[in-house]
C-alpha cells in the first residue's frame, strides 16, 4: 500500500470521525463507560488480592507452652516443624518476650498490671507461632502436633494448649479457604462478561457510526474499491474513539483514586489505590489504551462487513 494511499485512509478516518460529530461522541461515551468498569475491575482485584492476603497472613498456629517447660525441648519442637514443608515459618517467643508483650499491651490497665506484680513469678509460656505456606496446610501441622503429642507422654505435658484445634478457630481458617477459592472463580466469571459485554456495545454502537455511511460504501464498492481500503477509514475511526476513551478513564481515575486513597487503606488490607495507580500507570495506560483500540479497530472491522455486499 503506497503512501498516498496511506493518508487517503487516515484523512478519511479523521473526516468521518468530525463529520459524525454526535455519534462519534455517543460512541466515545459508551467506550468509556466500558473501559472504566474494566478500570474498576483491575482495582477491586487488587483490593481483594490485598484483603485476602492480609486474612492469609493473619492465620497461624499458636502453641502455648506451660511455664514448666524446658526451652531445650521447646526449641526441638520447633526444628521439627521447620523441617515440615507445609511450614513457612515458626517464631519462638519465650516465657520473658510473652511476659513483656502483655505488660506493653496493659501499659494503662494499672489493675492488672498490680495483679501481675503481686504474683512475683511469670504467669506466662513460650508460645510457638507457627505460620503455613497456605491456608490448606494448618490441618497437616495439626496432626502433626497431634502426633508429637502422643508419641511423647513429656512433650505432651509441656504443651498447655494449641489454638487451631479450637472449633472456632478451625471454622474461621475453613471460612477463608472458600471465601479465597470462591473469589477467584467469581474474579475470572466477572472478567469474562465484562469482555462480551464490552464486544457487544461496542460493536453494536459502531455499527450506529457507520450506517450513517452505508451510502457511501455501496457506491465505492460499486466502483470498484477494495474491501480494506473501505474498511481501513473506519478501522482508524474505531482507533480514535478507543484512543480518547482510554484517555477520558485514565483521566477520571486520578481524582476518583485520590479521594478513595485513604478509605482503601485504611479499610481494604492497606492499599491505597491512589499511590497503586501512580505507581502501576504505565500497566493501566497499557490495559486501557491497548483494549480501546483493539475493540474499536475489531469492532469497525467487523461492523462494516454487512454493508460490503452488494
Amino acid at each position: 500500500m503506497s503512501w498516498v494511499t496511506t493518508k487517503r485512509i487516515f484523512r478519511a478516518g479523521f473526516l468521518d470521525f468530525w463529520r459524525n460529530g454526535f455519534v462519534s461522541l455517543a460512541s466515545i461515551l459508551v467506550m468509556t463507560v466500558t473501559l472504566f468498569v474494566l478500570g474498576m475491575t483491575l482495582f477491586a482485584g487488587v483490593i481483594l488480592n490485598s484483603a485476602l492476603s492480609e486474612l492469609r497472613n493473619k492465620a497461624d498456629v499458636n502453641v502455648y507452652f506451660t511455664t514448666s517447660a524446658p526451652e531445650e525441648q521447646i526449641l526441638q519442637l520447633q526444628k521439627s516443624l521447620q523441617a515440615l514443608p507445609e511450614v513457612q515459618t515458626v517464631e519462638y517467643v519465650s516465657a520473658g518476650d510473652a511476659l513483656a508483650a502483655f505488660r506493653e499491651r496493659h501499659q494503662n490497665d494499672q489493675l492488672t498490671l498490680q495483679a501481675l506484680q503481686e504474683l512475683g513469678d511469670n504467669p506466662l509460656g513460650a508460645v510457638l507461632n507457627i505460620r503455613a505456606k497456605d491456608i490448606s496446610q494448618y490441618d497437616v501441622i495439626a496432626k502433626f502436633l497431634q502426633q508429637q503429642q502422643a508419641l511423647s507422654s513429656s512433650q505432651a505435658g509441656i504443651i498447655d494448649k494449641v489454638n487451631y484445634f479450637d472449633e472456632q478457630h478451625r471454622q474461621a481458617l475453613n471460612r477463608l479457604q472458600h471465601i479465597s477459592d470462591s473469589a477467584a472463580r467469581l474474579g475470572l466469571i466477572i472478567i469474562l462478561i465484562l469482555v462480551l459485554t464490552t464486544v457487544a456495545i461496542s460493536f453494536n454502537t459502531l455499527r450506529l457510526a457507520i450506517y450513517t455511511s452505508r451510502d457511501e460504501i455501496q457506491v465505492m464498492r460499486l466502483v470498484g474499491a477494495g474491501q480494506f481500503y473501505i474498511r481501513a477509514p473506519f478501522m482508524v475511526e474505531g482507533v480514535l474513539y478507543g484512543l480518547i476513551s482510554g484517555v477520558i478513564t485514565l483521566v477520571m481515575f486520578y481524582p476518583l483514586t485520590y479521594w478513595l486513597g485513604e478509605a482503601t487503606a485504611n479499610f481494604f488490607g492497606g492499599v491505597n489505590v491512589f499511590s497503586y495507580y501512580i505507581g502501576n500507570f504505565l500497566l493501566f495506560f497499557g490495559v486501557l489504551i491497548g483494549t480501546g483500540v483493539v475493540l474499536g479497530a475489531v469492532s469497525s472491522y467487523l461492523a462494516v462487513r454487512r454493508y460490503l455486499k452488494i
